[in-house]
């Protein structure tokens, strides 16, 4: 059989993802898998406005479905109000266009079935989780079919299992699919074949479907309109390749009218939906960008970092060298290049909550085909067998860390480069690792350290948000304090801290560290352990420990004890 290793890599990824899915399909009803709610609320919210309970404006009907679902637990983000006083959904609706089909689906499961025909019972939840990874196991054969224009069997079966099983392709596609970027990266595969197709022979159907694919993506994410970079640069590899497109543009001229045409018909859906809404064509929904200074943590930083948690993307990069004489070379570098600046300028630069940088996910069809260029480059030396053990690190790397992620080991907004130094691989990190989202301090040498108990408690008492330990420090050089405590909270558990303040005089110094964490529930005794590193100025002073809370906090210390580490 022809293609066979390529065939076999989308075989992999297809069971890898179909896996994955059904880990984090939450089948146990006390625990009901719920992507229509937070940012998914918002693509989604356009279908059960519409099609169920017409209100579009008012939005009546959505303080019920929060009570019974939690959708977005009172905290309506996903719309505000535009000066007509009508609601208008901060969200665009392409992604709700593209989910329309499996909205049906569910609908009819749904009204001939014991469930609630309301949007957001399970049929709606499983029918769109099952059916955005259908769409995404389409656009991965496409891919390969893609991919084999221009690289060998093996190169196109290693590179399709690197992007989507070494990347958090597997997150947003196999996990997190109410967001938009398992919607987009079809798009994505879809504009390159365009592309490929028109530039072959030229006809007005793929001039229409360029322009169609672009408004489409662009009502998903206006930052996708970018991807007009990949046919308008295609084929611009070389001085006389140049000259070919664009006389074949020239002859052709007419496509561009019908490729613009197309490109209004696919953006003509959130126009009118802004003119119903808000009264107006265009309508600002209030995204924030900093174009001149961009936050290159997101590539680098401990926090969300594109090449850290998902280093395979590095490899994304070194193809740009390794393209030369391919058609697609400058529009590849230019689209590549211009959205990762687009995506490290967004003022809210982690996210919400992401898995490395969610945002560039949808993208990763375009990052292919420098990935190939390298692997290619890659199996023609002789140390083409480090493809073997590097592969298989990053891929098991990766699909350990979205376990974490899932879990919630690694955090969706907190990371910091000490903590994933703790967690990094390891399936059952401490109370002191878990600290380490909050405070940098920690003793690995404490055995070097002279210990001094100042106080150990077994007793329960009531606490709540006064001081309810205050200790007499005697430090002398070094000086540490290892804080361990047994806390149950009844109340204020999600936005609390144990912390712990030293003062002398007119100076102090504080550090804490949350009581919420995967390990920890409310209502449960809960573990907490951390060190805090005494300054030199405050070793004769006093330490107050107390909780922390932006609200009311009620719970019961069950043991508590602190230890003075001096060397």
């Amino acid at each position: 059989m022809k293609n066979l290793i390529s065939l076999l890599a989308c075989i992999i990824v297809s069971v890898t993802l179909i896996q994955t899915r059904y880990t984090y399909s939450y089948f146990d009803k006390s625990y009901p898998m719920m992507l229509t709610n937070w940012d998914g609320l918002g693509y989604y919210m356009y279908l059960p406005s519409g099609f169920i309970y017409d209100d579009y404006t008012e939005l009546n009907w959505l303080p019920e479905i929060d009570e019974k679902y939690h959708v977005h637990e009172g905290n309506l983000y996903q719309a505000h109000k535009a000066e007509n006083g009508n609601y208008v959904n901060k969200y665009l609706g392409g992604v709700s266009l593209l989910q329309a089909p499996l909205f049906g689906i569910a609908h009819v499961i749904a009204l001939n079935s014991d469930y609630s025909a309301d949007g957001f019972s399970p049929p709606y939840q499983y029918t769109l989780a099952y059916g955005a990874l259908f769409y995404t196991l389409l656009a991965l054969f496409l891919l390969r079919h893609i991919l084999l224009r221009y690289y060998d069997d093996l190169t196109v079966g290693i590179t399709l299992i690197l992007l989507f099983i070494a990347s958090n392709l597997v997150q947003y596609t196999a996990v997190d699919a109410g967001l938009s970027h398992v919607y987009i990266f079809p798009l994505y595969v879809l504009i390159l074949y365009a592309t490929i197709k028109w530039h072959e022979k030229p006809t007005y159907f793929w001039a229409a479907a360029i322009g169609l694919i672009i408004g489409l993506a662009t009502i998903c994410r206006p930052t996708e309109a970018i991807m007009l970079f990949i046919p308008l640069m295609w084929g611009t590899q070389s001085k006389e390749a140049k000259a070919e497109k664009w006389a074949l543009v020239k002859a052709h001229r007419k496509h561009i009218y019908v490729t613009i045409a197309f490109g209004i018909l696919g953006v003509l859906p959130q126009l009118i939906y802004w003119k119903m809404t808000a009264g107006t064509f265009i309508h600002d929904v209030g995204s924030s960008w900093r174009f001149l200074t961009p936050f290159f943590r997101v590539l680098f930083g401990w926090e969300i970092g594109w090449f850290i948690y998902t280093p395979v993307t590095i490899l994304f990069i070194v193809g740009f060298f390794f393209m030369k004489g391919k058609p697609f070379r400058r529009s590849v570098i230019i689209f590549c290049l211009l959205n990762i600046w687009i995506i490290i300028s967004w003022a809210d630069w982690k996210y919400g909550a992401t898995y490395s940088t969610r945002a560039l996910t949808q993208s990763y069809p375009i990052f292919a085909l420098p990935l190939a260029g390298f692997i290619q480059y890659i199996l023609q030396k002789k140390w083409k067998w480090l493809l073997i053990p590097v592969g298989a690190y990053l891929i098991f790397v990766n699909l350990f860390q979205i376990g974490q992620y899932n879990d919630g080991v690694l955090h969706r907004r907190d990371m910091n480069r000490l903590y994933y130094s703790r967690i990094y691989l390891n399936s059952n990190p401490t109370a002191v690792d878990m600290s380490l989202l909050d405070t940098d301090e920690v003793l690995d040498n404490e055995t070097n350290y002279k210990r001094t108990l100042l106080h150990d408690s077994t007793e329960p008492k009531p606490i709540n948000k006064e001081p309810f330990l205050s200790l007499d420090l005697n430090g002398k050089g070094d000086t540490w304090l290892k804080i361990t405590a047994v806390i149950k909270a009844n109340s204020g558990f999600n936005t609390s801290y144990l912390a712990c303040k030293t003062t002398n005089g007119k100076k102090s110094k504080k550090n804490r560290i949350r009581l919420f964490n995967v390990y920890c529930t409310e209502g449960n005794s809960n573990l907490y352990e951390f060190y805090y590193h005494v300054p030199d100025s405050l070793q004769n002073g006093k330490a107050d420990f107390f909780i922390e809370s932006e609200f009311d906090f009620s719970g019961v210390l069950d043991q508590m004890k602190v230890v003075q580490l001096t060397n």
